[in-house]
């Protein structure tokens, strides 16, 4: 681990140019989404921050006041670290900082939007698996041609399907690329939902 940087991460160098930026969900750490990012991407840098906020003893990216319920205020200031980290992990580890693909679930979907709409572009794309709103805004930023990946479930209990729909257009209406897929199933990840991540990673790729 570079002793630079401010996250517990795990980093492992591939021989591709691309580096997933994986973001694990509520109680995750840094390991959890590796062997995912390898199965999805070979060849892929795999850069896995752990999430600074403890609740309950699990980690998580920000705080939450209730379930579905954010501090927006904390999610915005550190959606913007985490920005940041991915900027001085660049710069420590030598991968383009342009090629970084973001992949979360969950709650390290839900700050992946975050940063999606607090800066213009700032990744290559982005998969979002399970991911609601992060907050209200009437301000976009410049997302144009940014390819981004929604997942969710129809009958999820923790994310309401609107919540997801309602983020799909907020991307879109600041010019992203969104690609909307829905499982019939709840929150948990579907050996079909992570085949059509495979896939559209590889679209992104070519």
């Amino acid at each position: 681990m570079a002793e630079d940087l401010d996250h517990i991460h795990h980093f492992e160098a591939g021989s591709d140019p691309t580096t997933l930026l994986l973001l694990h969900g509520t109680g995750g750490d840094e390991h959890d989404l590796v062997p995912l990012g390898r199965m999805l991407h070979p060849t892929a840098n795999l850069l896995s921050p752990r999430g600074k906020v403890l609740e309950g003893g699990m980690p998580r990216f920000f705080r939450r006041l209730a379930m579905g319920v954010f501090d927006v205020d904390d999610l915005k200031a550190r959606a913007d670290d985490l920005l940041t980290f991915v900027d001085r992990a660049a710069t420590s580890y030598g991968f383009d900082r342009s090629r970084v693909v973001v992949l979360g679930y969950s709650n390290g979907a839900n700050i992946a939007a975050g940063m999606l709409l607090s800066t213009d572009r700032p990744f290559a794309g982005a998969a979002l698996l399970h991911a609601m709103v992060p907050f209200e805004t009437d301000m976009r930023p410049d997302l144009s041609g940014l390819r981004v990946l929604l997942t969710g479930g129809r009958r999820d209990q923790m994310i309401a399907p609107a919540s997801t729909e309602q983020l799909s257009e907020m991307l879109m209406s600041a010019g992203a690329d969104v690609t909307l897929h829905w499982e019939p199933g709840g929150h948990e990840l579907t050996h079909a939902e992570v085949e059509v991540v495979k896939g559209w990673l590889e679209k992104l790729a070519g």
